[in-house]
């Protein structure tokens, strides 16, 4: 494992940095990756196998990974999976393969984005700029960070039901769903559902014009901050997996030829 990157500020007196890690077995890759995200300002950190990786996010707790697919021992995937459950990092992952069923796996399990073999240091900065313009934490878990809640015996327990949002909040409401822009949390009649940051915004765009017909490119616009006309299915991807989370009912339209839209009521 290696860490590399300083940030001092005039005075010499060393700042707070942003902090990458790089899991990577092929040490050409680690080293181009590293390198160019030391010149986005980050503190990198690089290890070259899943294991190491997932070890790492423990005490690291980094703002950025990138993460190789074909990783020896556990895959890319399957350390994706363990460190969502420890980090709420900005992923993106690396693969040299195209099939279309990596990139779905690896959205699936928590990626933010993905980059295939060979690519230039100018488009992972370029994405590297445009996850940095999201919301990187996440809402907690309903009881994290605070005390443990306490019952009475005797008492029946309520329902749970989607809280009221300050008025100084937006809260778009379509049908069953409600979503608290500013708490980003969204609910499914009285059950909050477990949206990542991208399913979220995608959410909150289609929500915000209900009657309107978003096309894949404009959804890269204003959710990914992108044109990149090649992107196309990560939109597809991720609004396949938003729609499953919503449950039954066709509360997103596909509009053929065009792109998507809210089920009209």
């Amino acid at each position: 494992m290696s860490v590399t990157g300083s940030m001092t500020n005039g005075s010499g007196t060393t700042t707070e940095e942003r902090r990458a890690l790089v899991v990577e077995d092929d040490e050409d890759i680690r080293a181009l990756i590293e390198l160019s995200l030391q010149s986005q300002g980050f503190a990198v950190t690089t290890v070259d196998n899943g294991l190491a990786g997932v070890e790492t996010i423990r005490t690291l707790d980094p703002d950025l990974v990138t993460l190789d697919l074909g990783l020896p021992g556990i895959d890319g995937i399957e350390t994706c999976r363990r460190m969502r459950e420890l980090t709420d990092a900005y992923v993106i992952m690396i693969t040299a393969r195209d099939e279309e069923i990596d990139k779905l796996l690896g959205l699936e399990t928590g990626a933010d984005d993905f980059l295939a073999k060979p690519f230039s240091v100018r488009e992972l900065k370029a994405r590297v700029n445009v996850l940095f313009r999201r919301p990187r934490r996440l809402p907690a878990a309903d009881g994290a960070g605070g005390p443990p809640a306490t019952h009475d015996a005797g008492a029946t327990t309520p329902a749970p039901t989607a809280p009221t949002a300050p008025a100084s909040h937006e809260v778009l409401d379509h049908g069953p769903l409600r979503v608290d822009v500013d708490g980003r949390r969204a609910f499914r009649d009285d059950t909050e559902l477990t949206l990542t940051r991208t399913e979220f915004d995608l959410l909150t765009e289609l929500m915000r014009s209900p009657a309107r017909v978003w096309s894949r490119e404009s959804l890269l616009r204003s959710v990914w901050g992108t044109e990149w006309a090649t992107d196309t299915h990560l939109v597809e991807v991720h609004m396949g997996n938003l729609r499953r989370k919503l449950g039954a009912g066709r509360l997103i339209h596909t509009v053929r030829g065009v792109g998507y839209r809210m089920e009209a009521l």
